[in-house]
């Protein structure tokens, strides 16, 4: 069983920046990675880093959010610079383990505005 607590949402000027954060306990953990859900749209993948530290983004992500993992402290890290209002989600850490489970985080709000 895989638990995750995220941190770090909030409200932010466009152009802002943000870091997210998820720690995650329990073991085989794989894959990590971030999704995003806005109101009346289906959640989406925003970014999301392989056991071999390959890195995929969203192009519309791309250039502006960065995916980081620390193996140590078991957790995952979205910094997200260069913020917009098409930015504004719930953010859920996502993580897969060795034996293919998937398990979500309890969700961050992210608003950007002015």
């Amino acid at each position: 069983q895989v638990q995750l607590v995220e941190s770090g949402g909030g409200l932010v000027q466009p152009g802002g920046s943000l870091r997210l954060s998820c720690a995650a306990s329990g073991f085989g953990i794989s894959a990590m990675g971030w999704y995003r859900q806005a109101p009346g749209k289906e959640r989406e993948s925003v970014a999301a880093l392989t056991p071999g530290g390959s890195r995929t983004y969203a192009d519309s992500v791309k250039g502006r959010f960065t995916i980081s993992r620390d193996n140590v402290k078991n957790t995952v890290d979205l910094q997200m610079t260069s913020l917009k209002p098409e930015d504004t989600a719930v953010y859920y850490c996502n993580v897969r383990t060795v034996s293919d489970n998937s398990y979500w985080g309890q969700g961050t709000q992210v608003t950007v505005s002015s």
